[in-house]
């Protein structure tokens, strides 16, 4: 007897759009769409009838904002939700609102040749589709119960005084890809103004980086920016691998640096976690940490374990804290994680080590 097909809703204002989804979903015999909607409130209606496993959503759209009605629908029946946005400033910031809601992840629309685009994604089109139906549903942050509201508050002014540096030594470098902006920014708003470097890769196509380093910025205690080649990595600071380029360290004299790389996708991924962890393994050995976070695939487990190979102290993503546990549970099968944590024990995590590191150096 086969398994069940997973069931999906494609909800977006254009005929194009809809028709494309329907042809590249229904071209993969694990999947279905069950039905389409030209707006939210023929939406609402159509998820009674059908009770869909997975729900693709335009933003803009007549009747609704797509927005709105993602609040509502992760406030009343939860479930995940995939964004399809547009490649533009505008849409980037809309679609982290997304995900700050409870989306789970987004497809881009292509800005030129919209079918011929949109079936060049159509396998990772069909991964994330995958990856949305056995991830755990999320509520907005908004509704979320029990959470603390200051933890999604701005941060006190950048230009307030700082304390000691905690280490100018180390460096932390974080991957990610499925629910992995919010799992960042959960850990980046754990760490205080005084932290060591931080670089990050998430699994994100280019024009959404910049939008994203700019939204933790304002959320986070640190400086969070998009990475520019050849800079020189600060204490403080967080640096977020641009879409479409790998994020490296390399060493320039005393000095960390940014290396910008745009080569083949590694795991089919460019920025990819393996390209930026095995970097940090080569160049910064036992004085790096190095995490792991949710994510499809298997990218970053191997580099994680480069990275513990070379003395680094690392940690992965626990599963009942992953929206998707593919990249944790890849790294752990590996042996490339010293802990398994769940995700509000990071931040704590990476203090302790810090600490302790800051008492060796004293002694």
């Amino acid at each position: 007897m086969s398994a069940a097909k997973i069931k999906v809703l494609c909800v977006d204002d254009s005929a194009l759009i809809r028709d494309l989804l329907r042809e590249i979903i229904n071209a993969n015999d694990d999947m279905e769409v069950v039905a389409v909607a030209p707006d939210p409130l023929v939406a609402r209606d159509l998820i009674k009838i059908h009770n869909p496993d997975v729900l693709t959503l335009d933003v803009e759209m007549p009747r609704m904002d797509g927005l709105d009605f993602l609040e509502r629908l992760m406030r009343l029946r939860p479930m995940p939700v995939l964004m399809v946005s547009s490649l533009t400033q505008a849409g980037s910031e809309v679609t982290l609102r997304a995900l700050e809601l409870g989306a789970l992840d987004f497809i881009a629309k292509p800005t030129l040749g919209i079918r011929g685009g949109m079936l060049e994604y159509a396998e990772l089109i069909a991964e994330k589709i995958r990856a949305a139906a056995h991830s755990k549903p999320r509520q907005s942050l908004l509704v979320r119960p029990h959470r603390n509201p200051a933890a999604v508050q701005p941060s006190a002014p950048k230009s307030a005084p700082r304390a000691p540096l905690i280490s100018s030594e180390k460096l932390v470098a974080i991957g990610a890809s499925t629910g992995g902006t919010e799992a960042i920014r959960e850990v980046l708003q754990g760490l205080p103004a005084n932290g060591p470097g931080i670089l990050i890769t998430q699994h994100m196509p280019g024009g959404f980086t910049r939008s994203f380093a700019e939204r933790l910025d304002r959320l986070c205690r640190m400086r969070v920016k998009e990475a520019e080649d050849g800079e020189r990595i600060l204490p403080g600071h967080a640096y977020i691998a641009p879409g479409e380029a790998h994020l490296k360290l390399i060493r320039s004299g005393a000095n960390y640096v940014v290396r910008l790389d745009h080569g083949e996708p590694v795991n089919r991924h460019r920025p990819s976690v393996d390209v930026l962890f095995e970097s940090v393994a080569q160049y910064a050995g036992r004085n790096a940490l190095g995490v792991i976070l949710t994510g499809m695939g298997k990218d970053g487990a191997a580099g994680l374990l480069a990275m513990r190979q070379a003395g680094a102290q690392t940690a992965a993503q626990d599963e009942a804290s992953s929206v998707v546990f593919g990249m944790p549970r890849e790294a752990i099968a590996l042996n490339a994680a010293v802990e398994v944590l769940s995700l509000d024990k990071i931040a704590p995590w990476l203090l302790a080590q810090l600490s302790k590191s800051g008492r060796a150096q004293r002694v």
